[in-house]
């Protein structure tokens, strides 16, 4: 059974959610990727705002193809979170509370997680064009120059996830996978 949730998420439902739970996502999410994150970052340390009000939102790591005529956006798979583990504590220290990708996340990430109340989820790779079925609509919101890099804000419904570290640093990929032999 899956968990409904919208965003933004408040702390108190966050720290119900624990490593291995399934949930439904509905809501505004932002996309950013390498690109994406690194300006944020370069950006913030030269004394400009983040482009977005990070405070309570969600930032799923991916860059989506191209919408085909009559479709909201394109395939929408999860990049490897990974790639942005260097600039994600400074985001979740200024009021990010949600990230969605796939791939474990560094002891630093993992700290930071911990320290404010957040939570990392995952979405399935090679999924993108069923996730894409879940995208409500689409827009460019900044950097439109890194073409599919670019931040977008995304209306989703019902996107379903899973909990890969609580707030409580507890980490799907360490602890094991039997929550989901039950299925």
């Amino acid at each position: 059974m899956s968990i409904s949730l919208t965003m933004p998420i408040s702390k108190d439902i966050i720290k119900t959610l624990k490593a291995g739970d399934r949930v439904l996502l509905s809501g505004v999410i932002y996309t950013a990727r390498d690109a994406a994150h690194e300006r944020m970052v370069k950006d913030y340390y030269a004394g400009k705002p983040f482009p977005i009000d990070l405070k309570n939102q969600a930032i799923y790591y991916a860059g989506p193809c191209p919408a085909k005529p009559g479709e909201v956006i394109g395939s929408c798979g999860p990049t490897t979170a990974g790639r942005m583990d260097a600039y994600t504590p400074l985001l979740l220290d200024n009021g990010l509370s949600v990230m969605i990708g796939k791939g474990a996340r560094s002891k630093e990430v993992t700290d930071a997680i911990i320290r404010n109340c957040c939570i990392y989820l995952g979405a399935i790779g090679g999924a993108g064009a069923l996730i894409a079925q879940c995208i409500k609509s689409a827009e460019v919101v900044c950097y439109d120059d890194l073409g599919t890099e670019a931040i977008r804000k995304l209306v989703v419904k019902d996107l379903p996830l899973t909990v890969l570290t609580d707030c409580n640093g507890n980490d799907l990929y360490k602890i094991g996978i039997q929550k989901f032999k039950k299925i």
